[in-house]
């Protein structure tokens, strides 16, 4: 399986994860599917009257620079990790 197909696959996974999955790392897979996908933040920071969009557009900002194979292995990785926790 090649990495473009792993990523889906792991994307795909990450929507079972528990709802007991911390925000912090529900933030961290927002920000690297965002590189992944998108590449470097191409929006304006979203205002302080919109703290979910704002807090989502940090995280991408905070992995701006990933190339896209960077971004995905990261996220592939924090999957197995979130989902490896879920099962203890």
């Amino acid at each position: 399986m090649g990495l473009v197909e792993d990523f889906q696959d792991h994307a795909n996974k990450a929507k079972t994860l528990p709802p007991s999955t911390k925000d912090a790392d529900k933030l961290i897979l927002y920000g690297l599917y965002k590189q992944a996908m998108v590449g470097n933040v191409n929006t304006d920071r979203p205002g302080m009257l919109s703290p979910t969009d704002r807090a989502k557009w940090d995280a991408w900002k905070a992995v701006e620079g990933k190339t896209k194979e960077q971004a995905m292995t990261e996220y592939i990785a924090k999957v197995k990790e979130l989902l490896g926790q879920s099962a203890k």
